[in-house]
């Protein structure tokens, strides 16, 4: 009992950490500083993105002219782009791959990082270090393998190939290592009461230890999610017709071999950019919660 509200002391802490941030503290010179430069920082990773909008604006005579603001805004690139064949279903694509690898890598990372924190078994250790060990082949060696499986068991063909797409990244090793290491901060008497009340071990990992690192699992949710909607070379390889390409691979044929239509590149990326800031806005507490919670001790 004293553990459980322990922890629900911390949770409640860690909300007003990020509720109230800078209650209580005064300006210091310090702290401007660092202001400034998180303020100078944040402009700076802004502005690609604002520029990338206001260019899906301008009519394809302003792409030539040097400035900043459309003269002439329009929505017109956005009614051409979204009028491209197979661009909604690259759409679809992209988002039932991502939706498909983040679902998996969120269940199974944090049921092995759990499985590989708080069970003890022979290998434990050699198994940890063998996944970890993984990280450090590039993934450009491991396409002619992926591509050889795929084919093998017919991922490569028709409706099979969203799964020849996904497979990849159904389970990552970084996932592992991330849950792993917040599991650690669970603690084991919680886990122990609820054994004695004769919960199972699948119930307990459900119930219990995956409310208590929300915020990994947001983070981690997070970053595989853009990490698949980015994939380029693999949906490249994978993908036997135009009518299964992800949007990353779409958006070239925007390019041609003597022309380069920039206005419906900057347009459909903008487009391409709603799923990814959508996730951020949903899950973005989540992850300031994670940061909070690492700085509490006791």
């Amino acid at each position: 009992m004293a553990v459980e509200t322990r922890v629900e002391r911390t949770l409640e802490l860690a909300d007003r950490v990020v509720s109230a941030p800078g209650r209580g503290r005064g300006l210091t010179w310090s702290s401007a500083l660092a202001y400034v430069l998180l303020s100078l920082g944040a402009v700076a990773m802004v502005t690609p993105f604002i520029w990338m909008l206001l260019t899906s604006l301008k009519p394809p005579p302003e792409m030539v002219q040097f400035s900043f603001l459309p003269q002439n805004p329009t929505l017109e690139n956005y009614v051409r782009v979204l009028q491209t064949a197979n661009f909604g279903r690259w759409y679809l694509n992209s988002i039932i791959v991502a939706i498909i690898s983040t679902t998996s890598v969120v269940f199974f990372d944090a049921l092995a990082g759990y499985t590989l924190n708080k069970f003890r078994f022979p290998g434990k250790e050699l198994i940890f270090i063998g996944m970890l060990g993984t990280l450090m082949v590039p993934t450009e060696m491991l396409i002619i393998p992926w591509y050889t499986m795929s084919v093998q068991w017919g991922w490569h063909q028709g409706l099979a190939q969203y799964w020849g797409i996904a497979f990849p990244g159904v389970i990552t090793a970084a996932g592992i290592f991330l849950m792993r290491q917040f599991f650690d901060g669970v603690p084991n008497e919680l886990l122990d009461a609820a054994r004695i009340d004769g919960m199972s071990e699948f119930g307990i990992w459900w119930s219990i230890a995956l409310p208590l690192v929300r915020p990994a699992i947001a983070a981690l949710a997070i970053f595989n999610f853009i990490g698949n909607w980015n994939a380029y070379i693999w949906p490249l390889i994978i993908a036997s017709g135009r009518e299964y390409y992800t949007l990353p691979v779409g958006l070239s044929f925007f390019r041609g071999e003597s022309t380069t239509e920039w206005e419906k590149i900057m347009t459909a990326a903008s487009l391409a950019s709603v799923p990814l800031l959508t996730v951020f806005l949903v899950f973005q507490r989540q992850i300031i919660k994670g940061i909070a919670l690492t700085g509490l001790k006791g």
